[in-house]
Parts: C-alpha cells; structure tokens; sequence
C-alpha cells in the first residue's frame, strides 16, 4: 500500500488514507514516504470501471456524455439525476435532448429494445405539439421525462454513462467515416456479371454499417438498398445446421480445411467430401442438410424466419429475378450438384433438384447494409442479436463459423485477408463483406465492383485500413500497440495510465521503469492534473540517477512548474535532496 500525501500552498504536507497502486491517479505525483498532518485533501481519482468515467471528465452542455460522480451527488434515482443534469434554466427538458443523446450513444429510434420509450416520447410529443417554443422545441416536465424513460431505465442509463462496447462511439464514428470517404474514390473492380441480374448493380454503389454487440449503431453511404447475399449467406447456412444437427454429424458431410482452389472448383478433399461450408460444393451439401425432413417450402420459410431472428427483425427479402437468374446461368453448380452425387456425398433420400433450388432461394435472399450488420453484429456476440437480446445461435455454432471465416471466408485471398487483416470475414460476388470483430461488433460493407478473386474492392480497402488505425486485427498485442487506437477504451484512461506507470516510476526510484516507458517512446515530460512531473517526483525523493536520467537521457524540463510554483530545485531544496539540489544547479549553470 501507498500513502497519498497533499501539499498545500504554504508547502506543507500531509497524509491522507492509504490506498493501492491500482487507486492512485492525479494524486500519486505528492506520493512521500514521510508522514504528517493532513493540510490539504490530495486530490485522487479512484479507480473506477471504464464505464463509470466520462471522456471529458464531466456533464457535457449537450446532455450526451455525464460522468458517474455527477450521477450520483445528491440524488436517490438514476431520473431524477438525469432529469437534473439535461433540464435547462426553465427547469424542463428539450426533448431534443433527450434523444440527440441516445442517438450519439449509438442508440437509433427503432431500437426494439426503446419501443416503449420511444411510443411515450411520441405520445408526449403530440401532446405538447401545441406548446412548442419559438424554435420548434418541446419541452418535459420532470413527471413527463421519468414517462418517456422508466421502461427502459437500464439501457438508457448505460447510453448516458458510456457503459457500452465502444464508449467514444462519436469519435469512433467519425473515424469510420473518414475511412469510408478514403475508399469511395477507389474506381477499380468490376461488377459481376455471370449472373445477368448482378450485372445490373450500379458501381457506384457503396455503404458501410456496424452494430456493436450492445446494439450501437452507425451507418454511412447506400445503406438502404436491397442486394443479394448470395455466398455471404453461407456462414449462417453453415451456423444453423450446426445449431439443428451439431457440429459432428454436420462434419460427417463437410470438412473444415481451405480448399487451395477456386470456390466453384469441382473437386472433393482426401476424405471424400467438400472441403469447407464456405465454397459451393460445401454450401450445396449444407443446404441439403437442413430442415431435410420438410418440404421445399416449409424449408425456405424456417431459414427465412431464423435470418429475421439473427437481423432482429431488420430487412430481409427474396429477389425472385435473381432466383431465377441463377437457375438460368447455374450449369457449373449443376454440376457439382452431380459430382456430390455420384461420389454419395448426400444423406440418404436427398433430392438434388430440391436440394439446388433451396441453394439458389438462399443466395437469392435480399438484406441491406443496416441488416447485414445485425447479422454479423449476432456473430461477434455469441449467438446472441444484440438489439434485442434473443439467442438465435449456440455457442459452439458461432464458435465454428467463425473459424471457417477466418480461414475460408474470402475467397482466393483467404490467406492474404487473414494475414493483413486478421478477422473473419465472408464476402460475396453481389459485392458484400461481413466482418465480425469478435466480442465488439459487427460490420457490413457494400460495393458491387470486385476484384480479380471475386471480393469487392472498396470493402477489402476499408477493412485493410480499419485495422491499420484500430487494434483490432486478431494478433494485435493490446498492452504494447501504441501507434493503433483501442476504442474500446478512454482517451482519458489509457493517458491516466501512462501517468500514473511513470509517476510512480519516478517516485520509487525504479530507473529500469523509467527507461522502459522511455523506449515506449512517451513523452517523459507530461504532468498531472496539479502540474506535478516524473522530475517533479525524483527530486523530492531523492532518486539522483533518475534525475540524471530524466535530465541527461530523455531532455525533460529542468525547470517545469506546478500548480503551487514549485519546480524539481525547489523539492529538493525544500526536503534536503542535498545531491540532487546539487546536481540540479550544476546544470543549469552549464
């Protein structure tokens, strides 16, 4: 345990309660080993969950970002805090407010976990329409805030403290953006035209969305239009025959490896059956597998309806033009249809026209980027959809397609995807990418206009440049990858803790500390909130060798003041560091 110690302006110092390294923030640059009276209470941040610090430390005007400690002075329930800290001069609050709040947090209107707050907000709103101010602006009253929010206190509670998967999620978002604006001048790729009917995508189309496993969401570009999933359905194939039949049985018919060749390629592994789910020979096998013992209709109508449940019910169609182009152009699927077939590759009484036509409706299956985005979002959480919270898939079925992803899920550039991007992924010839970022999100990107392999060009860009800012490529190292940002942490926590590793560093006198966080290349010189440095520390204990290196090594101040106007000389001369005092003149006078 360490003891903080405060300094007051006369330069006293005294004690305050002991606390753990792991406690200690702004405070820990008066840490002393000497002890007295209490003269000024040390200011400390305790250690909290990132979830209870705001990034600006504060209420922001807007209403949007509240820290916790304003959330809990003074108030009994979490909407009378609320209410207080949105409420403007006249004592109400702009229903603007409210929801601009919710939407920055990540958190849309037709969230279906908000429906009951959303109805009351529109009740209220038509009942106040008459009392609107001169800006169009309506008001609550306490009474009508604590309507509009009591059924969805939780989630609004957590919108408002940033107690989500991404808690900068504006700032994040704006990265995205940028990202997106990068790739859309990218002209290359064409659309694929073996399928008249895909051929028929503008190239100019291109849309990104994400959805956090808490159901945080942003979108940018044509995310509106209904394309075709065709092989970036063949995950959620693959997951729900896991999740009806199990992973062995299921393995019986397919296997897991990477083929080696094209994804139409007519060819079985050793073991006598498709290589992987993620190519057409295996998706074709999949498709026979599911719901095998009803009819063609009842089949297509249950996957259908398990899509819905994994989307949380956002769009999902059929194109029956696509359908049917597909059946007109399909002779190398017949093929393989054949192949499968004389190799006994099917379960006993399979149909193959049957088992074709179910392969066909489901690549002819319609979503948007908004939905696509739920569907890889339930990925990334598990099973579970995150914006409404119902698990649709096991464990182990996630677990499994996952995996194939990563290893199967983009085609000819499977290995190089793997290797710069390092996610699963499924891309399509309709231009689609599903990228899952396990445990943080999901994603879905849409440019018609592919590449030599068949992925689209736009998407492949915008994941390779999403994880070149964000460590999220799956060998990232999180502790020691300084130059990529981690959105699922603070700004002001990753910097609170560069300055409390150095502070107490300089403090205990630990030169080895000090010369690892040096060629981590951060800045030596950066100060707590009281001004209070590294040198600021090793002086007032003493420590000459950490002086000299902080001085001599990493070029800090020598003279840099704190809040009290007290340099490093200063400490030393104050508390009879008669060596470093020394020393300290020494350089200066050179």
């Amino acid at each position: 345990m360490h003891k903080v110690v405060g300094y007051c302006s006369r330069g006293k110092r005294g004690t305050a309660p002991s606390l753990s390294p792991l406690q200690l923030r702004r405070g820990s640059s008066r840490l002393t080993a000497k002890t007295g009276a209490v003269c000024e209470p040390p200011r400390v941040l305790v250690e909290l969950p990132a979830r209870l610090i705001g990034s600006t430390g504060g209420k922001r005007l807007d209403g949007v970002t509240l820290a916790e400690s304003s959330l809990s002075h003074g108030f009994r329930h979490f909407d009378d805090q609320l209410f207080h800290l949105l409420c403007n001069s006249s004592g109400a609050v702009p229903m603007s407010r409210l929801l601009k709040g919710l939407r920055n947090a990540g958190l849309w209107k037709n969230d279906p976990r908000l429906v009951q707050s959303m109805n009351k907000i529109n009740e209220h709103r038509s009942q106040l329409f008459h009392n609107q101010d001169d800006q169009g602006e309506v008001h609550l009253d306490r009474e009508k805030f604590v309507d509009c929010i009591k059924d969805n206190v939780v989630l609004v509670k957590r919108a408002f403290t940033g107690d989500f998967a991404i808690p900068e999620f504006s700032k994040f978002c704006s990265s995205v953006d940028s990202i997106y604006w990068a790739c859309r001048t990218n002209s290359e790729g064409k659309v694929a035209s073996y399928i008249p009917q895909l051929g028929k995508y503008s190239p100019d189309y291109w849309g990104v969305s994400l959805c956090t496993v808490d159901g945080q969401r942003h979108s940018i570009g044509d995310v509106e239009v209904p394309f075709s999933l065709q092989s970036s359905g063949k995950p959620i194939n693959y997951a729900l025959a896991i999740n009806e039949l199990g992973a062995d049985f299921v393995h019986q018919y397919v296997g897991h490896e990477p083929s080696g060749e094209s994804f139409n390629c007519i060819k079985l592994s050793s073991e006598n059956k498709p290589h992987n789910p993620m190519i057409n020979a295996g998706a074709i096998l999949i498709a026979s597998l599911i719901r095998r013992n009803l009819s063609l209709s009842d089949r297509f109508d249950f996957i259908m309806n398990q899509y819905r449940r994994i989307m949380g019910g956002e769009f999902i169609g059929f194109n029956n033009a696509i359908f049917l182009s597909e059946k007109e152009t399909a002779n190398r699927n017949y093929s393989l249809g054949y192949y499968l077939k004389e190799n006994r590759c099917f379960p006993e009484k399979t149909r193959l026209d049957e088992t074709l036509d179910l392969y066909f409706q489901l690549c002819s299956m319609e979503v948007n980027v908004n939905s696509g985005a739920v569907l890889a979002a339930t990925l990334a959480n598990g099973g579970y959809c995150p914006i409404t919270g119902e698990e649709v898939l096991s464990a182990t079925s996630v677990r499994n397609t996952l995996s194939l992803m990563h290893s199967c899920g983009m085609y000819d550039y499977s290995g190089g995807f793997a290797f710069k991007v390092g996610l699963p992924a499924k891309s399509s010839v309709s231009g689609a990418v599903l990228l899952v970022i396990p445990n943080v999100m999901g994603m879905c990107l849409w440019s018609p206009p592919l590449e030599s392999m068949g992925n689209s060009v736009r998407g492949v860009q915008f994941c390779e440049q999403l994880v070149n800012v964000f460590n999220f490529h799956h060998y990232d190292n999180l502790r020691h990858t300084s130059q990529k940002v981690d959105p699922r942490m603070r700004y002001s926590d990753v910097q609170g803790n560069r300055i409390v590793n150095l502070l107490f560093g300089a403090y205990n006198g630990d030169l080895t500390a000090l010369r690892r966080i040096a060629l981590a290349s951060q800045d030596m010189s950066i100060a707590d909130y009281d001004g209070r440095t590294a040198l600021h520390l090793a002086a007032a204990e003493g420590h000459l060798e950490c002086v000299r290196f902080l001085v001599e090594n990493c070029s800090v101040p020598v003279y840099p003041k704190d809040r009290w106007g007290y340099s490093p000389l200063d400490d030393a001369t104050r508390f009879k560091r008669t060596e470093v005092q020394q020393y300290l003149q020494e350089y200066s006078e050179t």
